[in-house]
């Protein structure tokens, strides 16, 4: 069974750094390829990033390209999401997500995480 937790939100301001993570209680982690999505009030859910099973392939939403950086774990089994320079329009509720495929993306992600609230101050 498939359960993914994110942690690591909270409130910032406007040009800090935060790190969210997300765990995943399917083995192998290595099994799955994952991605990060947010939810601001009103808005539709929207990609943020993701990456394959090894972490060496990953995808890039325009918005975070060059500030956010996706990585993962599979030795401790753990997805992270930096992100730097954050901005007030970052505001969201992040989701992590993943989906048991080995190829390459970008994917149809089926199990989701409950979400974390990152909050940034202008």
């Amino acid at each position: 069974q498939v359960k993914l937790v994110e942690s690591g939100g909270g409130l910032v301001q406007a040009g800090d750094s935060l790190r969210i993570s997300c765990t995943n209680s399917a083995r192998p982690f290595s099994q799955y390829a994952m991605g990060w999505f947010r939810q601001a009030p009103g808005q539709e859910r929207e990609f943020v990033a993701s990456l394959n099973w090894n972490g060496r392939t990953t995808y890039y939403s325009d918005s975070v390209k060059g500030r956010f950086t996706i990585s993962r774990d599979n030795t401790n089994n753990i997805l992270h999401l930096q992100m730097n320079n954050l901005k007030p329009e970052d505001t969201a509720v992040y989701y992590c997500a993943a989906e048991a495929y080995y190829g390459l993306g970008p994917w149809e992600f089926t199990f989701w995480g409950q979400g974390t609230q990152v909050t940034v101050s202008s």
